[in-house]
């Protein structure tokens, strides 16, 4: 599995960071903790099946994936390409909180996986869909974006969200950069970039992968998240499932009546930096839109430890 790579330090920096709740390992995780055998137990006795046997153990979560074409509520539809499959809201909760171990989220539309196993280690990683009802978003800005400006801002808004954090007790994450700069397509109104983040200052990245897609109410949100060597097998399956996913009839780009519908506060650059950053700074648009990193986190340290860990409650607004 390759969540396994990620280190230990590096797996609770992330869990401190994002989840703010305890680190409980999966009821699916095949690194449970073992009993030892007594000494002096019978030698004729078959010896209990070691970690790597019990990690080769095939595992079925009680879900249903669908395939070809998916639904995303109300809002939206994915043709799926082929060997992907989709988790509607109920088994993509069960998954992201009670598999990952993630704080409940009534945000979470659906998953997307590049796998039609329900066995979750045969997943190279997830893609959590979401919408946020922010309005119409306005694109007028989109050719002027200066994006090395934007990301010197983010960068120093992290920076001092990291002070705040620090005297908190928690751990740092910074924004090393743009692994993909953002990119535009202003004629399908779909928008994607890929950041690179480091916790902790530890030497391996986290690479962050972010779709947007543009439409009459709001937008949706596609998120995925790995580690940073797999950018090009998260963005060319992320760029897949964009160029499959459209609005329905009535609530694309397109449909917008301004004389009746609500139009959002910002535009492409702070749909990119995060609304919230726009407010209050960015240490809280780190917390949602990286709910990601932890549940991937969470399946790593259950299945590298098999403990549980507490993890104090943040106080941040």
């Amino acid at each position: 599995m390759q969540m396994s790579r990620l280190s230990k330090t590096h797996a609770f920096a992330c869990l401190a960071l994002f989840l703010n709740a305890p680190l409980t390992a999966s009821p699916f995780s095949p690194l449970q903790e073992e009993s030892k055998p007594e000494p002096g137990a019978g030698a004729g006795e078959a010896p209990e099946p070691n970690d790597d046997a019990k990690a080769e153990e095939p595992v079925a979560l009680d879900i249903t994936i669908e395939t070809g074409k998916a639904k995303v509520r109300d809002h939206a539809t994915i043709d799926l390409p082929d060997g992907w499959g989709y988790l509607q809201t109920k088994d993509a909760r069960f998954v992201v909180e009670k598999v990952w171990g993630n704080p409940p989220d009534a945000g979470v539309l659906g998953l997307v996986i590049p796998s039609t196993s329900k066995d979750p280690r045969e997943w190279a990683y997830g893609i959590i869909t979401s919408f946020e009802d922010e309005g119409y978003v306005k694109d007028d800005d989109a050719k002027d974006t200066d994006y090395d400006q934007l990301l010197a801002d983010m960068q120093a808004g992290m920076s001092e969200a990291n002070k705040q954090r620090k005297k908190a007790g928690y751990g740092t994450v910074d924004l090393v950069g743009w692994a993909e700069r953002p990119h535009y397509d202003s004629a399908q109104k779909k928008l994607y970039w890929a950041k690179t983040l480091r916790f902790d200052d530890e030497p391996s990245t986290v690479l962050n992968y972010d779709v947007r897609i543009l439409g009459r109410h709001g937008y949706l949100v596609l998120q995925a998240v790995a580690q940073s060597d797999q950018l090009a097998e998260v963005a060319e399956g992320s760029k897949a499932v964009l160029a499959r996913t459209e609005f329905v009839d009535g609530k694309r780009y397109e449909d917008f009546d301004s004389s009746i519908d609500k139009v959002a506060a910002y535009g492409i650059g702070g749909l990119i930096a995060g609304k919230v950053l726009l407010k209050a700074g960015i240490l809280k648009v780190l917390l949602k839109p990286l709910l990601i990193v932890g549940a991937i986190v969470v399946a790593a340290a259950a299945k590298l430890f098999g403990k549980k860990k507490a993890v104090e409650p943040t106080t941040e607004g």
